[in-house]
């Protein structure tokens, strides 16, 4: 039998549970998700039940514990969540008690009373009201998304997973919306579902800092961040400051109505009376009051040797009372004396920092420089939701060392990683004079060498660099094939040079460059013109369906540089021909599935756009499948026979598509034929485009 209930939705509900039971009290804390149980300490007298409950399984929850103490320290904006936890105890016969986070900064900021445009009580248009305010106000997440539909920008939003759809409702939101969410496996599967990807999908936990915040906003150059008014503890005045700093406007979507309640503290008060408890928890900021004036500095160390370091890291490191750090970086601060953690992971970091209360400040050795493909954007999201102060300090970086040694400006040297991440390295290296990259892992040297030779590449230049301004320092230079079989450390950097750089992005390719064999080919013109309606991005992830011999394939891979192009075929020799295509053009984002579509879809990542030449005569079923997997999709389809052309505008009708549109384009080519040209007329082709209606 459980003495108090807490309904801890928020991070001052976890504590308060984590108190209670700390006092010895028998607690049932209850969770909505994986990762709020995650966040709660195991401890004794304290049980997590984690799910969400209907008002009838609340009730037969407080008769089976009979009649505990309900606290419902939910989140402000979980007004439906209340009321059933109030209705609930109600019919259970149970006390209620509402713990209401405090909005302390209201009086502080100028608010509109409502957005320009819109009538918050009917949510019908108003007439347009100018205001020169920072921040304008909305009645909920619905009505912030449709007032930014009229707007222009990129926009950051930090409101969540649950109500993102309504983001899919902006034009372009693919490419203006960038999301900020909790990093689940269930939180994520929902936002690529709904389209958010890549760079536009942005999973951590909150609070952040303002300078977090404001490195957010800049980073994505924003001109708008949504928020909802969730008090100090939600990190509301740091967002609202970092806006103002970095110059983008603030969508406010106001607290509902608030049931009658108590403050936090005044909460904290009757239950210490109740239960006459002596102790007081730390709640009103979570755990920035508890670590006030601890400070982390996350420091890049360059190549890890003394003389590689500013005088400012160095001193950092001899002025801390702990070092944390990962291997080989730790060995350079044997000489401080200092206790240190051979740690590299943020969680191992950070419980090492809560058993040893008396380190105030901790420095953390990360290798090369802090803004590049460093661990230190996971270690402020982690150190900062400890309530911990947190300093960034550059170093060298490997590529601004490997440069120098080699007497190169890096300035115009093409940046990528592929050690522990995957990267489309070979595009790279065909687009660009120079291209640096970390190789570590199964991605190492001997790995590289045998992709540059598999695409062609035996006459680029690669240098590989091992331990960096150590005394083993090592770096050598060949040919792909000259270094294959060589050994070389797991860990190290390569810069590669291509005297045959294309420098552009290839578009509208002849046909005859394309390995043929039987397979069907889009003609040169319609191919790029299909791939110009796709209006891809950088990072799109698209299926080819029915790709025959891999053309639209292999153009689409170009304009995708950071993104994945999927070729569906059902012929195995059709396959084949893809993977020659993909070889001679040097496109190593092309991943080949062979089968019927839809089936061979059904495990596929959703997609972002679609290229449908081919459907064997499953289009309704295909087109159904690809809006499951994302509603706001974006497609276009060739059809040449009358059948399918009718078939394609029956299915765009009958399921979710808008802004459908249809071309028809016959081509005719210049043939010589003795001392005269003619023209030769192709086959009309249809091309329809549509975009998913969304949810």
């Amino acid at each position: 039998m459980k003495q108090i209930i807490v309904f801890a939705g928020t991070t001052e509900g976890r504590l308060l549970s984590e108190w209670l039971s700390g006092e010895g009290l028998k607690v049932l804390a209850c969770v909505a998700t994986e990762y709020g149980s995650l966040l709660m300490k195991d401890q004794e007298h304290l049980e997590v039940r984690q799910g969400r409950l209907t008002r009838d399984e609340m009730k037969l929850l407080f008769q089976r514990e009979e009649q505990p103490l309900v606290l419902d320290a939910t989140h402000p904006y979980a007004a439906e969540v209340s009321e059933n936890i109030r209705t609930a105890c109600e019919s259970a016969g149970c006390e209620y008690l509402r713990l209401i986070r405090s909005a302390n900064h209201a009086h502080e900021i100028p608010l509109n009373t409502e957005a320009p445009g819109m009538d918050m009580q009917g949510g019908e248009p108003a007439e347009q009201e100018q205001t020169e305010n920072n921040c304008v106000t909305v009645g909920s997440v619905k009505e912030a998304a449709d007032w930014l539909a009229e707007t222009k920008g990129r926009i950051l939003v930090t409101t969540g997973s649950k109500e993102l759809h309504y983001f899919t409702g902006i034009p372009n939101y693919q490419e203006r919306v960038y999301a900020r969410v909790l990093a689940t496996p269930e939180v994520v599967t929902h936002c690529r579902e709904l389209g958010f990807t890549g760079k536009h999908l942005i999973c951590m936990q909150g609070p952040f800092s303002k300078e977090m915040n404001t490195a957010m906003l800049r980073q994505f150059d924003a001109s708008w961040m949504v928020t909802k008014e969730s008090g100090k503890e939600g990190g509301f005045d740091e967002k609202l400051e970092a806006a103002k700093e970095a110059g983008a406007k603030v969508v406010l979507v106001r607290r509902p109505p608030e049931q009658k309640g108590v403050s936090v503290e005044e909460g904290i008060a009757l239950l210490r009376e109740r239960f006459s408890l002596e102790t007081y928890p730390t709640l009103s900021a979570g755990k920035r009051e508890e670590n006030a004036g601890n400070k982390v500095i996350l420091a890049g160390i360059g190549m890890g040797t003394p003389e590689t370091m500013t005088k400012e890291v160095w001193e950092a490191f001899q002025k801390a009372d702990c070092i944390l750090g990962a291997g080989r970086m730790l060995e350079s601060f044997q000489a401080l004396g200092k206790p240190m953690l051979n740690a590299y992971d943020p969680d191992k970091m950070t419980a090492y920092v809560r058993e040893h209360p008396e380190y105030k400040r901790i420095a953390v050795a990360l290798s090369g420089d802090v803004g590049f493909y460093s661990g230190a954007k996971r270690l402020i999201g982690a150190f900062e939701q400890e309530g911990l102060s947190v300093e960034l300090m550059p170093g060298i970086s490997s590529v601004a060392y490997l440069c120098g040694r080699l007497r190169i400006a890096w300035e115009d040297v093409k940046l990528m990683s592929i050690h522990g991440r995957k990267g489309n390295l070979i595009g790279a290296v065909r687009e660009n004079l120079r291209t640096f990259t970390l190789l570590g892992g199964k991605d190492n040297a001997e790995a590289l060498c045998r992709e540059l030779l598999y695409y062609g590449m035996d006459q680029v230049t690669v240098y590989i660099g091992e331990r960096l301004h150590y005394q083993e320092e090592r770096i050598t230079k060949g040919t792909p094939g000259e270094l294959l079989g060589q050994s070389f450390d797991g860990l190290c950097a390569a810069l590669i040079e291509n005297p045959d750089y294309k420098g552009r992005t290839p578009s509208c390719i002849p046909d005859e460059e394309f390995v043929r064999g039987k397979a069907p080919m889009t003609k040169s013109e319609i191919r790029c013109l299909s791939v110009a309606k796709l209006e891809l991005c950088r990072d799109s992830l698209v299926y080819d369906i029915g790709a025959g011999t891999g053309s639209v394939s292999v153009e689409m891979a170009f304009q995708v540089p950071e993104g994945t192009v999927w070729a569906i075929e059902k012929e195995r020799e059709a396959c084949k021909l893809i993977g020659e295509n993909c070889k001679k053009f040097q496109v190593s984002n092309v991943e080949i599935r062979e089968g019927t579509a839809p089936e061979a879809l059904a495990d596929l990542p959703a997609p972002t756009h679609a290229f449908i030449g081919g459907s064997s005569g499953n289009l309704k079923e295909i087109l159904e499948l690809l809006l499951e997997k994302n509603p706001k999709i974006r497609v276009v389809i060739n059809a040449v026979t009358l059948e399918t052309i009718g078939e394609t505008a029956q299915c765009l009708k009958e399921l979710p598509f808008a802004g459908i549109e249809t071309v028809q384009v016959q081509m005719a080519k210049g043939k010589t034929l003795g001392r005269y040209q003619l023209m030769m007329g192709q086959n009309p082709v249809y091309i329809f485009t549509a975009e998913g209606r969304g949810l």
